[in-house]
């Protein structure tokens, strides 16, 4: 079933067009990535689809008693209420329900008998329009999005914009929408919380259209990826990261057939020139009627090309020490809450040591300390090494002056710079034309980080520290980065929940969680894959032993026929042993499955005012589910073998 279908779209500000020509179709349970470089219309694309903004020209048609939900960036909610009640919001009947068996509750204090019936007759409704089972369904959502139950009791107006962020996107999914719009959905998560996200994505029977700068993430959730262009957009049956393959082959493919047409053009025209007023008259005016007609080929659009142009480039420092830093006994406390106990750590020239770990684990807060910015109540000592030049960036982007212009920002770090050496130093970073002279506050999270970026790097530095530097750039401009960090010759220390970028940096791991620190001498993909669970045990592969023995002729000799028979027995062993596995796979599966049905009515049936015991059963439920998972596939390899 199509949800949604989106034809000749056009849209722009004023004389300024955006994009035209945009077509696709989204069909129920397809999940899309819609790729393209900061600006290019991604979000405004969004808001089209979400019937926020009215296109130039062209249709939206949303498929009848479809549920719209859309995850902005802005996470613009009602301050009213608590967090409960903002992840009840969709359902309107039951948010009003619920204000009314508070208020019910209180009066029933008295004793009175009508106030007693009164809250009965509320507690009735309530349960007949499944309050109760959506408080639970609620509570589970909010307790992966890592929220306590004492947070669901906490106003919203008191949350940060990162919890914001998270109650936003989890009021959506709590609201089971039909098409989901999500733009930029990871930016506030951890990687816990990631994984989760694209586990219950998975499982959605909805139709999602998604923004992100998450290349992982993207891989993980979509199977078609659309390329949002200025004149078209292109649609690509795959996951991201083969998009990438595929759209270089067809950007290679279609400018070969633009420069062969080019030349055979030229050919012509050479030909037209030379033998107009010649012998061969009739000819050149045969090819001058076949050049009017010929339809021309138009270079392709690559609509990475601008954003490639950024460059980060660092400027040549000198040489620390061998020894970066050298930290001992470091620890940290919030109120009464341990964030990490002592630990010790040696950082040394060269290395890129990321640092991971759950929102809240004390990320950020180890990152201050080995700055020398901790809070007076943090513990331990770092001993700086010699000859460093060192450089921060801050996620929250502090270090900008909301009230200065690029250029302005530039300047106060190079007072050296004329106003026209600024402008041509932030065009390395995609600042143009006006774009320098505009006041930080009017820019967007991609352009203040990119802004950010381009300050750290007007001084020499050989010592990196780097909180969530991706957060707010796009695709090419946080794989220029990871180059440019790669080819760095000194020593960085950063903060990322961007796996590729991880993946692609990272030279050692820190991991920071629930109050201990572990030091992984290895990169992120080491790192994952111990901290993986086993996988099931490999099996024999009788077919391949099978047809190699068909190959060899009959033993001839008696040590022939003795090694002969021995293989025999092995064979008969394995054959027995695969039985019996796949006997005891069975039984098993039965038994997980049973555990699992009568685990998941014991979650449906549980109080919904208890989330500890929920937020307990709910992961307890998905390690049973995962179990169920693994013994499947085991079942499945061995019950195919050949018997």
């Amino acid at each position: 079933m199509t949800v949604l279908q989106v034809a000749d779209l056009r849209f722009g500000y004023g004389a300024d067009l955006l994009f035209e020509g945009i077509t696709f179709n989204l069909a129920m349970g397809e999940r899309a990535a819609l790729v393209a470089p900061n600006g290019a219309g991604k979000s405004t694309l969004l808001r089209l689809v979400a019937k926020e903004l009215q296109a130039d020209s062209g249709a939206v048609v949303v498929a009848k008693d479809v549920r719209v939900g859309y995850y902005r960036q802005s996470h613009e909610l009602a301050a009213e209420g608590d967090v409960l009640s903002a992840f009840l919001s969709g359902y309107r009947e039951v948010t009003e329900l619920r204000a009314a068996l508070n208020e019910a509750s209180h009066a029933a204090a008295s004793g009175e008998a009508r106030d007693l019936a009164r809250l009965a007759e509320l507690q009735d409704r309530y349960h007949l329009t499944h309050g109760d089972e959506l408080e639970r369904e609620v509570s589970v959502i909010a307790a992966r999005l890592g929220f306590s139950q004492r947070d669901l009791e906490r106003p919203v107006a008191s949350l940060s914009g990162g919890e914001r962020g998270r109650l936003h996107l989890g009021v959506i999914l709590a609201q089971k929408p039909d098409l989901l719009l999500l733009d930029e959905p990871t930016n506030h998560l951890d990687l816990d919380t990631i994984s989760w996200l694209e586990d219950y994505l998975g499982r959605l029977r909805a139709a999602v259209l998604v923004v992100s700068h998450d290349r992982a993430f993207l891989d993980a959730i979509s199977s078609k990826t659309f390329e949002l262009g200025t004149h078209g957009l292109r649609t690509y049956p795959c996951r991201y990261s083969e998009y990438v393959v595929l759209r270089a082959e067809d950007l290679e493919r279609e400018r070969a057939l633009v420069s062969r047409q080019q030349a055979t053009i030229a050919k012509t025209e050479d030909f037209i020139r030379r033998n107009i007023a010649g012998q061969k008259t009739k000819q050149a005016q045969s090819r001058r009627k076949m050049l009017e007609k010929l339809d021309r080929l138009e270079r392709p659009e690559d609509v990475w090309q601008v954003a490639e142009k950024v460059a980060f480039r660092f400027a040549p420092a000198a040489r620390s020490g061998d020894i970066v830093l050298e930290a001992k006994g470091l620890a940290a406390s919030r109120g009464e809450r341990e964030l990490f106990r002592p630990f010790d750590l040696l950082v040394r020239r060269g290395e890129r040591i990321g640092v991971v770990g759950p929102n809240g684990a004390g990320k950020t807060t180890l990152l201050k300390l080995l700055t020398g910015r901790g809070a007076p109540t943090d513990r331990g000592t770092v001993k700086r090494g010699t000859n460093l030049e060192e450089g921060v960036f801050d996620q929250h982007l502090g270090e900008l002056n909301r009230g200065n212009t690029a250029v302005e920002e530039v300047r106060r770090i190079r007072g050296d710079f004329t106003v026209e050496a600024a402008r041509q130093y932030l065009a390395r970073f995609r600042f143009w034309g006006d774009d320098p002279l505009r006041v930080v506050g009017g820019f967007s999270g991609g352009e203040c980080a990119r802004l950010a970026l381009a300050k750290l790097l007007l001084e020499p530095r050989n010592l990196l520290f780097l909180d969530e530097p991706t957060n707010h750039l796009d695709i090419p401009a946080a794989e220029i980065l990871e180059e440019s960090l790669v080819s760095f010759e000194g020593t960085v220390l950063f903060v990322s929940h961007d796996r590729r970028f991880l993946e692609n940096v990272a030279t050692r791991i820190v991991s920071v969680r629930d109050g201990d620190v572990e030091i992984f001498p290895g990169g992120f993909r080491d790192f994952v894959r111990a901290h993986a669970p086993p996988p099931p045990p490999p099996t024999a592969v009788v077919q391949k032993a099978r047809r190699e023995k068909e190959k060899v002729e009959a033993p001839k000799d008696d040590a022939q026929k003795r090694a002969a028979h021995e293989a025999q027995k092995g064979e008969a062993r394995e054959r027995e042993r695969r039985t019996k596995r796949v006997g005891e796979l069975e039984r098993a599966i039965a038994e997980s499955e049973k555990l699992l049905g009568e685990l998941r009515a014991r979650l449906k049936e549980a109080p919904g005012d208890d989330w500890e015991k929920l937020a307990s059963m709910a992961h307890e439920e998905q390690v049973l589910a995962r179990k169920v998972d693994s013994l499947l596939n085991e079942w499945a390899r061995l019950s195919t073998e050949a018997p």
